[in-house]
């Protein structure tokens, strides 16, 4: 048996650090690495039973919690595809994410068991199994761990070159496309963490953004269990309870959005939480906002800014916290094992100060989506850069600004929101001849989607409409915040929507 990938990770954490603690989470006794290892086993072992091998999708819809981890790892010790499911996705886009990724196996939290109710069964997928203890004529994952027994030996031959999971982002297409993401990506990704955040064995990480996100998940978790440092696991993220736990726990680092790091600071208990421990602060999503620095460097800590994207597992440049003023609007320079070019449209590489597309290369950088063999040839150029769709520029010391998108995703609250997707279901409302959607900047969210129609006359449409009828057919932070009826669409030529001129009017 030959396992290079993450598979092999929380054995050898059991053999090099048994009694360090792993996990805390909630009420829950801490977990040690050697308990986490045995949990992983077990879990190992359930997937077996249900003949699930190399290559094998195995879905998770649910919370943060250690089991999520678990099953990851399980899957990942059996060779299988680990799918981690956005808990805040509809029932039809659960059951398409299913359905693409072949999962044989749907493991998800009680709270979801009405989605997926209707979305396993479209999706036709084999084994779906509750957290938790479940009943005796349908056992939960708990039951069946502790039936499965230890030890586990079985772990499957995998190289770094065989996928480890399929991550979903939306694409420009309005379905979602699953990245391809190899034990090698999440391996290189979490040492560019471990190298660029001096991520050490005796930090203390406090997990607030879901790990069904790749941010979350390839910079924050993997390498805190490649160093053998602790989690604390929290289910969601609440401001206050999140400022008890960095002072309860003594925690060293800590990830978010600036919406995240913004509703902290207006917290009534920012003043008074003991902060002292924290050395880490990581921030992605957008730019943070001067009013977010100046809050948090008045207590004396300072953020690594990034940049990223789904396809390079997340990371792909940091900003090191030193720099934040000297660079102000930078993301920062390449991460250590990753590089950053910029080319013009005939894919030329561009002198310092131009601007042009943003591209990736490195081990950390996905080799496809799955099942779109024509989506991961345009997104790659001849010689093997991926192509981010971001405009950008860099600087004389290397620096990396954001100038813009090519493409026009939304970032909201860290959320990505394609437009192309909202726009198709908009143009299906009773009444809407023509949508476009753009996004406006928001204090809170840093974007909110906007959608910008046109109506046939006679027809009474708002907002209230627009989002009652999408409301259950996509997720909640997908819904326009507000619709603004127009005469007409500007358009090209060519009739294309000018999202330029819309944003110019709607977007200040």
């Amino acid at each position: 048996m030959q396992q290079h990938g993450i598979g092999a990770w929380v054995a050898k954490r059991r053999l090099k650090s048994p009694d360090q603690i792993a996990i805390i989470h909630g009420d829950r006794s801490p977990m040690t690495y050697g308990q986490f290892a045995e949990a992983a086993d077990r879990i190992s072992a359930v997937l077996r039973e249900r003949g699930v091998g190399k290559g094998d999708p195995v879905a998770y819809l649910g919370e943060n919690s250690p089991e999520f981890l678990q099953v990851m790892f399980g899957a990942a010790q059996v060779g299988a595809v680990f799918v981690p499911v956005n808990t805040r996705l509809a029932a039809p886009e659960i059951a398409y994410v299913l359905a693409d990724s072949g999962a044989r196996v749907l493991i998800h939290d009680p709270d979801f068991a009405v989605s997926v109710a209707s979305a396993a069964p479209a999706a036709r997928t084999p084994y779906v199994i509750v957290n938790g203890e479940g009943t005796a004529d349908r056992p939960g994952l708990a039951r069946l761990a502790r039936a499965a027994g230890t030890p586990f030996t079985d772990q499957a031959d995998t190289a770094h070159e065989d996928p480890a999971a399929i991550v979903y982002t939306s694409g420009t297409t309005g379905r979602a496309k699953g990245a391809v993401l190899t034990h090698g990506n999440l391996t290189w990704v979490a040492l560019n963490c471990v190298v660029d955040y001096d991520v050490v064995s005796t930090d203390v990480a406090l997990m607030i953004s879901p790990l069904f996100h790749v941010a979350s998940l390839g910079m924050g978790a993997l390498p805190v269990i490649l160093k053998g440092a602790t989690m604390v696991i929290e289910k969601g993220f609440e401001p206050g309870r999140a400022l008890a736990q960095i002072e309860r726990h003594g925690i060293t680092m800590l990830s978010g959005v600036p919406t995240t790091y913004q509703l902290m600071a207006d917290h009534p208990a920012w003043a008074s939480t003991d902060l002292s421990t924290l050395t880490k602060l990581t921030c992605g999503g957008s730019a943070v906002p001067t009013r977010i620095l100046d809050a948090y460097e008045a207590r004396g800590l300072s953020f690594s800014q990034g940049y990223g994207m789904t396809e390079a597992a997340p990371g792909a440049t940091a900003l090191p916290a030193a720099m934040t003023r000297v660079k102000q609007g930078s993301v920062g320079l390449p991460h250590f094992f990753t590089d950053v070019r910029i080319t013009d449209a005939a894919g030329a590489v561009l002198p310092t100060g131009a601007v042009g597309e943003i591209e990736v290369a490195g081990p950390n950088v996905f080799p496809g989506y799955h099942g779109l063999p024509e989506a991961t040839a345009e997104a790659f150029t001849a010689d093997g850069w991926f192509r981010s769709g971001d405009l950008g520029h860099l600087d004389a010391d290397g620096y990396l600004y954001i100038s813009g998108r090519l493409k026009d995703m939304i970032i909201s609250g860290g959320e990505n929101i394609y437009p192309l997707e909202l726009e198709q279901l908009i143009t299906e409302v009773d009444g809407v001849t023509s949508a476009a959607v753009i996004g406006v900047p928001d204090e809170r969210w840093g974007e909110v989607p906007w959608a910008i129609v046109t109506v046939r006359e006679g027809v009474s449409v708002d907002t209230a409409t627009v989002r009652a009828c999408l409301d259950g057919r996509i997720a909640r932070y997908k819904l326009p915040k507000n619709v603004v009826i127009v005469d007409e669409l500007p358009r090209t030529a060519s009739g294309k929507v000018r999202k330029a001129d819309l944003r110019t009017r709607f977007g200040a």
